[in-house]
């Protein structure tokens, strides 16, 4: 990781007969050189299949941002079998809610108050 930090990863299904692999894990928009894991041995995971990042750290939701004009994700509770939703994940209107667009005149330009 971009930070040294150490971040849990497991299948969320856990298949028994899965071969152990060596990968890199990464998110949708890390940073170049940026990693969740490098070089970390896991069963293998196919397309489609989910994982749990079990100590998330930085990549949290507290120091989350809409970087990349990304929807922050939900926060989970989990307490045994128990899941509660403590946050919902954020939606592409909730994302753009607060935005306005700026008036245009016919040639594209931006209007002033009163002049073109």
């Amino acid at each position: 990781a971009l930070y040294q930090a150490y971040h849990d990863i497991i299948p969320v299904q856990r298949q028994l007969q899965r071969e152990r692999v060596e990968v890199d894990i990464v998110g949708p928009v890390c940073e170049s050189g940026d990693f969740f894991a490098h070089g970390r041995t896991i069963s293998e995971v196919r397309e489609g299949e989910l994982v749990a990042i079990q100590t998330a750290g930085a990549y949290g939701f507290v120091v989350s941002s809409n970087y990349n004009s990304r929807p922050r994700c939900p926060e989970l509770l989990i307490d045994g079998k128990q899941v509660i939703v403590g946050r919902q994940r954020e939606s592409y209107s909730d994302l753009i809610r607060g935005e306005r667009r700026l008036p245009l005149n016919t040639d594209a330009q931006l209007v002033r108050k009163g002049r073109p």
